[in-house]
């Protein structure tokens, strides 16, 4: 839960970014999204993990070396959320950035017409309007984030889908062990899909015409 939470937020944050650039931003910053955002949505994301856990890893220590700092030993946490964030920020990008442009346009319009400054503009009018667009692409994303840990499994972090294989190769009970593992993932997603209810509800209040 804690590698789901901080990726997904760490890519709800690179999405919301890389969205504001792919609309607002110059030709380059368009240019480096869009090469972002269509490399991390092509590769299979088992692939990325292996690329970024290791090559990330290895970069940055080398990185480190060159400018005469030691060499870091980043803890499995913190690399597993960094690698789900930069997955989820991708895909992220382009809900958030779906969404904005499905805001009426005299809402932004009348606002820069009264000189709301535009970091104003997007905390009071372009992320409340864009909620109702966003969150059933950005709920879709938090259940595949608490899926992708267990791909962390295959470059040896301890969550859950790695200690059920450990348990069940130990006890032989694989049926039970696994069986258990899977029952934890639905309980999650479905506590998760009441919540998300709620929220959507909330953010529809007022709004006619949203389905």
């Amino acid at each position: 839960m804690e590698i789901a939470v901080g990726g997904y937020l760490l890519g709800l944050v690179i999405g919301l970014f890389g969205a504001i650039g792919k609309l607002h931003g110059g030709p380059l910053a368009r240019d480096l999204l869009e090469v972002y955002t269509t490399v991390v949505r092509a590769v299979p994301e088992l692939v990325l993990i292996l690329i970024l856990y290791y090559a990330g890893t290895d970069f940055l220590n080398k990185m480190l070396a060159l400018l005469d700092y030691e060499a870091v030993d980043i803890s499995g946490l913190v690399a597993g959320i960094f690698v789900i964030g930069i997955v989820q920020g991708a895909y992220s990008t382009e809900v958030i950035r779906g969404a904005i442009k499905s805001i009426p346009p005299g809402q932004i319009e009348a606002a820069r017409a009264y000189a709301i400054p535009p970091a104003k503009i997007l905390r009071r009018i372009t992320i409340p309007a864009m909620l109702p667009y966003a969150i059933p692409g950005l709920s879709n994303l938090w259940l595949i984030a608490t899926k992708d840990t267990a791909l962390l499994a295959v470059v040896g972090f301890s969550e859950l889908t790695l200690v059920t294989r450990q348990a069940a190769g130990t006890t032989k009970s694989y049926m039970l062990f696994f069986l258990a593992a899977g029952a934890l993932y639905l309980a999650i997603t479905l506590i998760s899909r009441f919540l998300i209810g709620i929220l959507e509800r909330r953010s529809r209040r007022g709004l006619a015409g949203v389905n």
